[in-house]
């Protein structure tokens, strides 16, 4: 009486085919998004550090992830370098450390003498003099949105 009969229900349509790729669809998109709006950048910037820390070179400022501004002093290895902090006082700092390079050096030519009252002569080790960027001032800081997209 309080009991009704339970009717067997149709069966389904068979598995496979289009339904399970319905169902993975979701997960594949949200792969994408999340490789395009987290992997991809990361990448990016971490392709630009790597290219970065290859090129310093004698007498550039640094600044380390440790927040020491300093000036290379010698490039002692492809994974270390030699950065002096204060007047006499170097260290010697893993180039992956190093975050960002605060003023690159160009090297100085021809036979005239430098500031250090060296004659024109190649002795082997190259002179430098440090040139900061003149617009450096001029640039606005990155956004949230730029920095994630990898754009400064």
């Amino acid at each position: 009486m309080f009991i009704s009969e339970a009717y067997a229900q149709a069966a389904g349509a068979p598995a496979g085919g289009l339904d399970s790729l319905q169902q993975f669809l979701p997960l594949v998109l949200i792969f994408v998004v999340f490789y395009f709006l987290l992997l991809r950048p990361q990448q990016k910037k971490m392709k630009a550090h790597r290219e970065m820390v290859s090129q310093v070179r004698r007498g550039d400022r640094v600044l380390t992830q440790g927040g020491i501004i300093g000036q290379i002093n010698k490039v002692i290895s492809d994974s270390e370098v030699s950065v002096e902090i204060a007047e006499g006082v170097r260290v010697r700092v893993m180039r992956s450390a190093i975050s960002e390079v605060l003023a690159k050096t160009e090297p100085v030519t021809g036979g005239a003498k430098d500031s250090a009252g060296k004659d024109g002569k190649d002795d082997g080790e190259t002179s430098a003099v440090a040139v900061e960027d003149p617009k450096a001032e001029d640039k606005k800081p990155a956004s949230m949105l730029g920095k994630l997209f990898g754009r400064n």
